[in-house]
C-alpha cells in the first residue's frame, strides 16, 4: 500500500492474469483519511493499451473510491511475459463539495504551485488461475477420501467397458437376425411362386375336364387330387 498524505493507494502493482486475445480488468481502492475533498487523476504510459474508469474522480472526506483499469485483448504474448507500462496516479485537494465536474487539469499543474501528490503504479503480468483439481481436493482431506478416489476410477473404467462390450454384441445379434428373416422371406417367395405355378396348373386341367368331360369320373377324381395336393403343399411353404 502507497501511503501519501492525501490518498492511500491499494495495491502499488496492477496485476493482470494474462490471457490472448481476452480483455482482463483489475482494480485499484483510493482511500482518502483526510477531512478535506480529493481529487485524483490517472495516466499512463500507453493509453490505447489500457481503459480506466474512472479517470478522473474526487474521494470524498474519511472514503474510498474503486478504480477498474482494464487491458485491452492482445493478440501476441509478451517476451518472457515482462510488462514495462507504468501508471501515474495524481491528487490534489479540491474545494469542499467538489464533483467531477469541478476537476480541471490545472488542478494538477504543479508549476501553477498547486500541491500535487504523485504515485507510480507498475503493471505485472501474472499466470491465469487454474480451476481446482478433484484429485487434490481429496488428497488434501486424508487418504481415506483419496483411497476412495481410487476405487471410484476403477469402478469407472469397469463401468465404462462393460458398456462398451454390451454395446457391440447386440450389433452381431441383430445382423445375425437380419440374415435369418432375409432368408425366411426368400423361401416365403419362393413358396408363393411355387403355389401361384400350381393353381395355373389346375387351372389349365379344369379347362381340359371341360373340353373333355365325355372322358369319364376317373380324370375328374384325379385332377381333384392333384388340385388338393398343390395346395396343401402351398400351405406348408408358407408355414415355413
Amino acid at each position: 500500500m502507497s501511503t501519501g498524505e492525501l490518498l492511500s493507494i491499494e495495491p502499488q502493482e496492477l496485476q493482470f492474469p494474462f490471457e490472448l486475445r481476452k480483455q482482463i480488468s483489475c482494480s485499484l481502492q483510493l482511500s482518502n483519511k483526510t477531512d478535506n475533498y480529493v481529487a485524483f487523476k490517472v495516466k499512463t504510459t500507453n493509453p490505447k493499451k489500457y481503459c480506466v474508469r474512472p479517470n478522473t474522480g474526487v474521494v470524498m472526506p474519511r472514503s474510498t473510491c474503486d478504480v477498474i483499469v482494464t487491458m485491452q485483448a492482445q493478440r501476441e504474448e509478451p517476451p518472457d511475459m515482462q510488462c514495462k507500462d507504468k501508471f501515474l496516479l495524481q491528487s490534489a485537494v479540491a474545494s469542499p463539495g467538489a464533483t467531477t465536474k469541478d476537476i480541471t487539469s490545472e488542478m494538477f499543474n504543479k508549476e501553477a504551485g498547486n500541491r500535487v501528490e504523485e504515485s507510480k503504479l507498475r503493471v505485472a503480468y501474472v499466470p491465469p488461475p487454474q480451476p481446482p483439481s478433484p484429485v487434490r481436493e481429496g488428497s488434501e482431506e486424508g487418504s481415506s477420501p483419496r483411497a476412495s478416489v481410487s476405487d471410484n476410477g476403477n469402478m469407472n473404467a469397469s463401468e465404462f467397458t462393460a458398456v462398451s462390450r454390451s454395446y457391440v454384441e447386440p450389433q452381431d445379434n441383430s445382423s445375425e437376425a437380419r440374415a435369418l428373416i432375409s432368408k425366411l422371406n426368400e423361401e416365403k417367395k419362393s413358396a408363393i411362386q411355387q403355389n401361384n405355378k400350381l393353381q395355373q396348373e389346375l387351372e389349365l386341367l379344369k379347362r381340359e375336364i371341360n373340353k373333355n368331360r365325355g372322358g369319364g369320373g376317373v380324370a375328374f377324381i384325379y385332377v381333384i387330387l392333384v388340385g388338393l395336393l398343390g395346395l396343401l403343399l402351398g400351405y406348408l411353404m408358407k408355414k415355413t
